[in-house]
C-alpha cells in the first residue's frame, strides 16, 4: 500500500445503520478502523457526502441491509490519501468521487452488452460496502470518478447519485425533442435533472405536494408547478416518477398522452394500486423503471453537467448531525440535496 507522507490515523468516527428496524435512532455514531485500500483500490479522505434518500430506505429498512452495521453514504468526494497494490490510475492527492455502483463481474452478458448496471453480481456503496458518512472510505479506482473543477465539494457531492440516475432516468423516458416532461417529487434528483431537461428544450411540468419545492421548479424555468396528483396543464410526452409513492404512477401514467413514457426512477416504491388497462396502458403508453447506472452514465452526467452549468441546490449538514439530516429527509424538510461536511 502506498500513502502520502502524513500518516494515516487508526481510527475514524462513522456513522452505521443498526442491525435491527425498531424503535430506535436510524443512525449510531461510532469508532471504526480506517480501512485499507486493496488490490487496484484506493482510500479516500471523505470531504463531504450527499444523504440520498436511497439512505434513508436503508436505515428505515425498507431495503434489507445486506451486510450488519453497515456506513451509508454513496455521493462521496474526498481525496485519494493511498492506493493499493495494482493502482494506477489514480494518483495520490487526486479528487474524486465514489458513487453507487462500486463492482460488477465485468463477463456476464449484461456487462458485455454495456448494460453492467443489471450485472446479477453487482455491488453499491453504503449497502454492499460501507460508505461515505465516514471519515475515510475505500474503492475500487476503476469505479470512481474524477470530478469537473467547476463544482466544489459540496455541490459535486449530490451528482454522484441524485445526478447520474435523474440522467438515466431522463434518457428511459425517452423524452421527444421540445417535447413536454412531467416529473413527479421534487428532491435531490429531480431540480438535478429538470436542470438537464430545461437547457435540452423540453418543457418540464412538476407536481409536487412541497410549496418550496413547486416555488424551486418555477425559479430554475419550470413551465408550471402543481401539487403531487394534480394535473398538469397538458398531456405530457414522457414522465420521471421520484416519489416513492405507488400510488402515483396511475396519476402520472393517466396524465401521459398516446405513447407516453413514464419512468419510475426510485430503488423503493411503495406498492401500486389497481390499475385500469384502457386508462393507463392503452394507445401505447409506456411504464419502466430505472435500475441503478453504468460507469458511463456516471461519466456522461459529469460531463453534461459540467457543459450545461448544473447547479445543485444544497442544504449543508456538518457531519456530527447525519442522523437530523435524515430525519429533516424523511419529513420534506430538505430543498434540493442534503450534504454532510466533513
Amino acid at each position: 500500500m502506498r500513502t502520502s507522507t502524513r500518516d494515516l490515523p487508526r481510527t475514524m468516527p462513522a456513522w452505521s445503520v443498526p442491525a435491527n428496524a425498531g424503535d430506535g435512532p436510524r443512525l449510531v455514531l461510532g469508532e471504526r478502523p480506517v480501512p485499507r485500500p486493496g488490490p487496484t483500490e484506493v482510500l479516500v479522505r471523505v470531504r463531504a457526502c450527499g444523504v440520498c434518500r436511497t439512505d434513508l430506505h436503508l436505515a428505515d429498512h425498507d431495503l434489507a441491509p445486506h451486510r450488519p452495521s453497515c456506513v451509508p453514504g454513496h455521493e462521496v468526494v474526498g481525496e485519494v490519501v493511498a492506493l493499493g497494490d495494482g493502482a494506477g490510475l489514480l494518483a495520490l492527492g487526486d479528487r474524486v468521487g465514489i458513487a453507487w455502483l462500486r463492482h460488477t463481474c465485468g463477463a456476464c452478458r449484461w456487462c458485455l452488452a454495456e448494460a453492467e448496471n443489471l450485472c446479477p453480481a453487482a455491488r453499491f456503496t453504503g449497502w454492499d460496502a460501507d460508505g461515505g458518512f465516514a471519515e475515510h472510505a475505500v474503492v475500487d479506482e476503476r469505479f470512481a470518478y474524477r470530478l469537473p473543477d467547476a463544482f466544489d465539494d459540496v455541490s459535486a457531492a449530490p451528482l454522484l447519485c441524485s445526478g447520474i440516475i435523474g440522467f438515466r432516468a431522463l434518457a428511459r423516458a425517452r423524452v421527444p425533442a421540445g417535447g413536454r416532461l412531467g416529473i413527479y417529487g421534487f428532491g435531490a434528483s429531480a431540480h438535478l435533472t429538470a436542470q438537464i431537461a430545461i437547457a435540452q428544450g423540453a418543457e418540464v411540468h412538476v407536481m409536487t405536494r412541497d410549496p418550496r419545492a413547486q416555488e424551486l421548479a418555477r425559479s430554475l424555468g419550470a413551465a408550471s408547478a402543481a401539487g403531487a396528483a394534480d394535473p398538469p396543464p397538458v398531456l405530457l410526452d414522457s414522465a420521471i416518477q421520484f416519489a416513492p409513492v405507488g400510488e402515483l404512477v396511475p396519476v402520472a401514467l393517466e396524465a401521459l398522452d398516446q405513447g407516453g413514457t413514464l419512468a419510475v426512477a426510485g430503488i423503493h416504491l411503495t406498492d401500486l394500486p389497481p390499475m385500469s388497462y384502457q386508462r393507463h396502458l392503452f394507445r401505447e403508453r409506456t411504464l419502466t423503471s430505472v435500475t441503478a447506472n453504468t460507469r458511463a452514465d456516471g461519466r456522461h452526467l459529469l460531463d453534461l453537467a459540467d457543459r450545461l452549468a448544473v447547479r445543485p441546490t444544497v442544504t449543508a449538514y456538518p457531519f456530527d448531525r447525519a442522523d437530523d439530516a435524515l430525519e429533516d429527509l424523511a419529513a420534506d424538510r430538505v430543498t434540493g440535496a442534503a450534504v454532510l461536511v466533513l
